[in-house]
């Protein structure tokens, strides 16, 4: 793996998962001897999370990674709709419906991925995630599918801000395995729906919980 590669891996990583967060700065010696990498790597990683948006020029504060306001996350979500809604049809068409129909049937048992013993709910997040790729890969559409891929980096990041709610994460659960089995189905219409109504609640949820 390549120096700038590896700097921008591991940047990457600690923007979503926030160890480093919104606001943070993103001083070039700092990083070079943290991540044992010399100053021109980190530099080409910071221009690439700035291209991606998890970090930007600040004045006089160098580089910062980036806020999240609830104006950037109306806006995210906007954009789910429309690609979540058209990768949904489009899988409904072009999808394995079995892969789909296994998929509603671990989301509709999730009981014990929400357990106290997994407080990072990783095993959900896999789970969620695995129908995500499923979905990615039904729909046969490079661009739609790079799309997604980078608008799910933002999502994951703001996942935090949700507060990881077991019952809003129980619910969301069954609202994905309805639209897994709409498209195990091949209903376009009814996973177009069903991804609207996920979207509309999980929304709700965000800034219900991040009411000031």
């Amino acid at each position: 793996m390549r120096a700038s590669d590896k700097a921008y891996a591991a940047l990457r990583s600690d923007i979503i998962e926030w160890r480093l967060p919104p606001g943070s700065v993103l001083a070039e010696v700092e990083l070079s001897e943290r991540l044992g990498v010399s100053r021109t790597p980190v530099r080409e990683a910071l221009a690439r999370l700035s291209a991606e948006g998890l970090a930007e020029p600040q004045s006089g504060r160098g580089v910062v990674v980036t806020d999240i306001s609830m104006d950037h996350v109306r806006e995210l979500f906007e954009l789910r709709l429309a690609l979540e809604c058209r990768a949904a049809e489009l899988a409904c068409e072009r999808g394995d419906s079995d892969i789909f129909r296994a998929l509603h049937d671990r989301l509709s048992n999730v009981d014990a991925l929400l357990s106290e013993q997994d407080p990072d709910r990783r095993g959900y997040y896999e789970l969620v995630g695995a129908l995500d790729s499923a979905i990615d890969a039904a729909v046969g559409n490079a661009y739609l599918a790079q799309a997604l891929k980078g608008l799910r980096v933002h999502l994951v990041r703001i996942r935090r801000l949700s507060h990881d709610n077991t019952t809003r994460l129980a619910e969301a659960a069954r609202e994905h395995a309805t639209i897994a089995l709409a498209i195990a189905n091949g209903s376009p219409a009814v996973a177009s729906a069903a991804t609207t109504v996920h979207l509309d609640n999980s929304l709700r949820h965000l800034l219900a919980a991040n009411h000031s």
